[in-house]
């Protein structure tokens, strides 16, 4: 698969694009013209082809990413897209599966969302997600330089990039930034998955929603030594987790 521009996509227009990559005509049509009377620019493709000469073409804030794609993997081009595109994806599939939406969250998606849908509600998870990844608006110059230094880390959240020990930056998506950036908020106090949910999504935990804990694997595996005996962002059996390291604010 071709590069994408990694540019950073919160240099953007004042109006917020978002590209629907759906091969259902029909569904197509209908969340751009929802999204479009929401005040989005909407545009429509039908496969990963175009969706990435979309992304290299122009700033594009979000992604709804359909994994039916006919000949085409979405999960890996869910992957792709965390690898090489540093805005947030939200899956909009039929597959309803936990398996798939443990797998899409795990490959990079910041959201999943199956169909059939309502409309207010994925309008909701849109305006959640573009709100945790900063893509509605650039950083209040007032408030630059806030960053969090830790166990040789350094998370800069302005530039929303994190940094490690050897001074190399760690590729974060934007909702393992957001994760990271609550642990570091409230580091040494232990967070259930409920206050942890609420804080990134505004909701509790369902019984079986993994999604935080999904986000967690992920981050563990950026900044772990070994991910499998974390010793920075621990388990906290029947409580939840706790991110254990002292934390400076720079």
């Amino acid at each position: 698969m071709p590069a994408i521009d990694s540019s950073n996509p919160s240099a953007a227009p004042q109006q917020t694009h978002l590209l629907v990559v759906d091969d259902d005509a029909e569904i197509a049509a209908l969340l751009k013209r929802y999204l479009s009377a929401q005040g989005f620019l909407v545009t429509t493709v039908g496969n990963g082809r175009d969706m990435l000469a979309q992304l290299a073409a122009g700033t594009v804030h979000l992604v709804l990413l359909d994994l039916g794609l006919p000949g085409e993997d979405g999960l890996e081009l869910t992957r792709h897209l965390h690898e090489h595109w540093r805005g947030p994806v939200i899956i909009v599939t039929g597959r309803s599966d936990a398996v798939d939406r443990i797998v899409g969250l795990e490959v990079g998606a910041d959201d999943y969302v199956t169909k059939p849908f309502d409309l207010r509600e994925l309008l909701a998870r849109i305006r959640s997600v573009l709100r945790r990844s900063g893509e509605r608006g650039r950083a209040d110059p007032a408030k630059a330089g806030a960053a969090f230094a830790f166990a040789g880390f350094r998370l800069d959240l302005d530039a929303r990039e994190l940094t490690g020990p050897a001074g190399a930056l760690v590729a974060l998506t934007s909702g393992e930034f957001e994760l990271l950036k609550v642990f570091v908020n409230h580091a040494n106090r232990v967070l259930s998955r409920d206050h942890l949910m609420n804080l990134l999504y505004g909701r509790d935990a369902g019984p079986f929603d993994r999604a935080v804990d999904v986000q967690i694997g992920r981050l563990r595996r950026k900044i772990e030594a070994d991910p499998a005996a974390p010793v920075l962002l621990k388990s906290v059996r029947g409580a939840g987790y706790i991110f254990s390291v002292p934390v400076r604010r720079e």
